[in-house]
């Protein structure tokens, strides 16, 4: 018997009665309706998108449901592209511990989000290719909105109020001074191109390689200060609802997240989508790929989302979101009347041991240990806590924090500009 398999057989088994039913008692809410258009236009051909509807924590019952909606614009080919597409969703859901309830649900997402990120990074870099991908991931679950993202596809809030608010941070050199300085001090360059006669041109890049981004998935040969680690936001919105703009940097190099935004109120998502493309083309012309996904969050007594109605605001971010809340089951009622949305979640750090948290459940006795990231068991003297010292520290516990197996911490060894690794190629 696998050493996967001993581990497996040794965790109790939750009955599928006994999750459903209590799935029914915590489901009280009812859920909005989720409407959603996509619309794209291909210049060199490397964005892609995902869109599923009919995810389900708990499989075989359909009043766990939630959605996910992607967009993995790729550069240098579209490898990392597709790849990412593929197993992005199964390497993040493997990451959420079995039997949880929505409310963990929700609170390991998150985490749940990281791992995923950097065990699709390290999965691809073992294949050879050269490629990377920007990724924004966003899970819709009821109410609450997930989105994580690396690079500088973007995905934007409209509310009822006619507030906009950005929920992911664009990972590019050019305006991220805490990227540039995190790059630089893990061994990285930053600059732009020379050419000849000394001048420079262009926007700023990582070197080797010449990457305008600071974090993405793949880009083997850039070098491993260019991070999968996503930046995570998880908000609750109002029983007002609200949408979701999701677009690659097609879009946002021509728009801003308002005007994208204004430029398809009062429209259906399907025809939003195909509008905010629209837009983009009038006002920069066909430059990049350029691919939008609008997700309507509609509460059920009303088949479509009203206008947003045309209002000047001020002092945007405390009219748009209350106060972080560690009680994802909690109900504000007065944010609701007033359509706000209620921030639950928002890290942004590249250092793993920031993101993956010291909660892990551990039992040292037994001697496996799961590791956080490629949620595969192992022997204790395989690996580290993450939490622990440096690597192969003698005065190591680790049952410390989360587990992480010899590969897994050479890969935030190596991140974090601490030990370089080159990728292992599979044949």
């Amino acid at each position: 018997m696998s050493q996967t398999e001993v581990s497996r057989a040794n965790s109790p088994l939750v009955p599928l009665g006994t999750l459903i039913g209590r799935e029914l008692r915590s489901e009280k809410v009812e859920k909005p309706i989720i409407r959603y258009g996509q619309a794209a236009l291909a210049k060199k051909g490397e964005d892609y998108f995902l869109v599923k509807t009919n995810c389900q924590r708990i499989p075989g019952n359909p009043s766990t449901s939630f959605s996910v909606f992607a967009i993995f614009d790729g550069h240098n080919g579209i490898s990392a592209a597709i790849f990412a597409k593929d197993h992005l969703l199964n390497n993040v859901l493997s990451a959420v511990p079995e039997g949880a309830s929505r409310e963990e649900w929700l609170q390991a997402l998150p985490r749940a989000l990281v791992a995923g990120f950097v065990k699709t990074d390290i999965e691809f870099q073992q294949k050879g290719e050269s490629s990377g991908t920007t990724v924004t991931f966003v899970v819709v679950d009821g109410w609450t909105v997930t989105v994580a993202s690396v690079g500088d596809s973007r995905c934007i809030l409209d509310t009822q109020g006619g507030v906009v608010s950005d929920l992911t941070v664009d990972h590019r050199l050019e305006e991220n001074e805490e990227e540039r300085a995190r790059v630089t001090a893990s061994g990285g360059e930053v600059g732009r191109l020379n050419v000849f006669g000394g001048n420079e041109v262009g926007p700023l890049r990582c070197w080797p390689g010449g990457l305008c981004l600071s974090r993405s998935i793949g880009d083997t040969d850039v070098g491993e200060f260019i991070v999968p680690v996503p930046h995570v936001k998880q908000v609750k919105l109002s029983d007002a609802g609200g949408r979701l703009i999701i677009a690659s940097d097609g879009i946002w190099d021509a728009l801003s997240s308002d005007a994208a935004a204004k430029a398809c109120r009062g429209l259906p998502a399907d025809l939003a989508a195909k509008l905010v493309v629209k837009e983009a083309l009038r006002s920069r012309g066909l430059k990049d790929d350029t691919t939008c996904v609008v997700v309507d969050i509609i509460p059920s007594v009303h088949p479509v989302l009203p206008p947003t109605p045309q209002k000047k605001h001020h002092g945007l971010s405390g009219l748009l979101f209350g106060k972080k809340s560690h009680n994802l089951a909690s109900k504000s009622s007065k944010l609701s009347a007033v359509g706000a949305v209620e921030e639950l979640f928002e890290e942004g750090s590249a250092m793993l041991a920031e993101r993956l948290g010291k909660d892990f459940p551990m039992n040292p006795d037994s001697g496996i240990f799961r590791c956080a990231i490629c949620q595969v068991d192992h022997p204790a003297n395989e690996g580290l806590s993450l939490n622990s010292g440096t690597f192969f520290s003698p005065s190591s516990k680790p049952w410390e924090g989360p587990f992480l197996c010899a590969n897994c911490r050479r890969k935030k060894d190596a991140m974090e500009g601490k030990r370089p690794i080159k990728p292992t190629i599979s044949i």
